[in-house]
């Protein structure tokens, strides 16, 4: 059993300025999407210039955190939002979901694609292997938060988390997702990245990937309180959102092997 540090989620107090650290995660994520990002855009037939890089950042960003916003909002709290409307703006709440920000990235992407010339799932595909960078970084930033932690575990990889009162060792399954979700999702699309792929093969293995890892870690993860669990006594609300990207992913990995295309 291990007791969470009880980290200070504010890691710099600058006057009224507080830095948190899941804001700091952000900013990891977005910068290894930026360095990452320049480096495949140097590579022999890369669809998009290290200068476009910029924009696929700075879009990217916009939609990650409006659509992860809205996202959360719609998927997880639409009953208090109709109640109070105000609630959409007060972020400092906490409140953001990763499938509303992967379609608020989708419609950047979509846009660019139009803006470019280019075809959506080029951009798809080249954006893919360096999502995960920020997945992980925001599951750090979700553990050093005591937030959305798992159920209780007699594994000596237990953690206590203050937050949650009651003395319980839970799984850490914030850590799980930031291993997962994180590092070996990037590694899987990274490497399988680095040799020419058809059209949309990527992006199918993002969405088949996360969709799997996502769907595990539920099994360990403690619903939403306000939601709990949506049928069978442990089938949740991430399960049901993860659904669709594996249906995606596999149906875009088989058309990518017939149409056999290189990105």
């Amino acid at each position: 059993m291990i007791t969470h540090p009880n980290i200070d989620p504010v890691a710099l107090q600058l006057g009224p300025l507080a830095v948190h650290w899941y804001g700091i995660m952000y900013v990891i994520g977005f910068l290894g999407f930026l360095f990452l990002g320049k480096y495949r855009a140097r590579k022999p037939g890369s669809p998009v210039t290290p200068d476009q890089v910029d924009d696929l950042m700075f879009y990217g960003a916009l939609g990650v955190v409006v659509g992860g916003r809205l996202g959360y909002i719609i998927f997880y709290n639409f009953q208090a939002f109709l109640q109070d409307p105000m609630l959409l703006f007060r972020i400092g709440e906490g409140g953001m979901s990763f499938h509303g920000g992967l379609l608020g990235v989708l419609l950047a992407a979509l846009w660019l694609s139009r803006k470019w010339n280019l075809k959506f799932l080029q951009i798809g595909d080249f954006i893919a292997p360096m999502v995960p960078i920020g997945l992980g970084a925001g599951r750090i930033g979700n553990f050093i938060n005591q937030e959305l932690w798992g159920k209780p575990t007699a594994g000596d990889w237990g953690v206590v988390f203050p937050k949650a009162a009651d003395g319980l060792a839970r799984h850490p399954t914030q850590l799980y997702e930031a291993a997962l979700e994180g590092l070996a999702l990037f590694l899987i699309l990274w490497f399988f990245s680095s040799k020419p792929r058809p059209l949309g093969a990527v992006s199918g293995m993002f969405l088949l990937f996360y969709g799997l890892f996502r769907g595990f870690v539920e099994f360990f993860r403690l619903p939403d309180e306000h939601i709990g669990y949506l049928a069978f006594g442990w089938f949740t609300q991430g399960m049901l959102l993860s659904l669709p990207m594996i249906i995606a992913g596999i149906a875009l990995l088989v058309f990518a092997v017939k149409k056999g295309k290189t990105a």
